[in-house]
């Protein structure tokens, strides 16, 4: 699964990494987003057909739920069954997003304790993580718009840290994911081999904590892309 990952770029960075051109939202860099969080998203525009960027809160809220928005959100969506369940189904079809990160953390359970590691592509680009969202409007005219990550089986590289990951896009599955081709979404669920993973200090474990210093490799003091940790099966042994 995916419940907590870094997204610290600025705006316009992303803006041009992802070829938007309509207008931005305002973002904080986050070192440790947690669910119920906005994060920044990239989308197609469901008029304009152009690709904006957005703040949508993680955690997905359909829009057939309940007037007072309560009821289940959940944060990832697992690709077997994303076409058919009643809660995705219509998000994936339509309303497929990309949702930029440095790296998503995963906990992996050592000597009794859950140790996070972080995960990032070993190139050092920034990872395009596959979303769905959703706008649910409540009687008071008031729009939520909200999101869930896609999961996939774990690469072979990281199945030893955690059985799912999630769904990695690379820069030429973008528009097909967006909508912008015809291609069947479900030929891109599928797992990514190209990334790392890296032991992390547990202070990630509380949202609250949120400094650049949580990306930091507990094991060698390097920062990412400064230190070739490899797989996780060659970290901490």
């Amino acid at each position: 699964m995916c419940g907590r990952f870094a997204s610290t770029l600025p705006i316009e960075q992303l803006a041009r990494l992802f070829a938007v051109t309509e207008p931005r939202p305002n973002s904080a860099p986050n070192w440790n987003l947690a669910p119920t969080q906005p994060a920044a998203a990239v989308r197609r525009h469901p008029e304009s057909g152009k690709r904006v960027l957005s703040l949508l809160t993680w955690g997905l809220l359909p829009s057939f739920a309940k007037a007072d928005g309560k009821g289940p959100r959940p944060i990832n969506a697992r690709a077997e069954t994303v076409a058919t369940n009643a809660l995705f189904r219509g998000a994936f079809a339509r309303r497929r997003c990309l949702i930029p990160a440095d790296a998503y953390y995963e906990w992996h359970t050592e000597g009794g304790r859950k140790q996070p590691y972080a995960v990032a592509r070993a190139d050092g680009a920034p990872l395009a993580l596959g979303g769905l969202w959703e706008g649910h409007r409540a009687p008071d005219e008031t729009v939520t718009r909200s999101f869930a990550i896609v999961t996939v089986p774990a690469d072979v590289t990281l199945a030893d840290l955690h059985p799912r990951m999630p769904l990695v896009l690379e820069p030429g599955d973008w528009a097909a994911w967006l909508g912008e081709t015809e291609t069947d979404p479900l030929a891109l669920l599928r797992p990514n081999g190209g990334l790392r993973a890296w032991r992390v200090s547990a202070r990630v474990n509380n949202a609250r904590n949120n400094e650049p210093g949580l990306l930091v490799a507990e094991a060698e003091g390097g920062l990412p892309g400064q230190s070739e940790l490899g797989n996780v099966r060659g970290v901490g042994t």
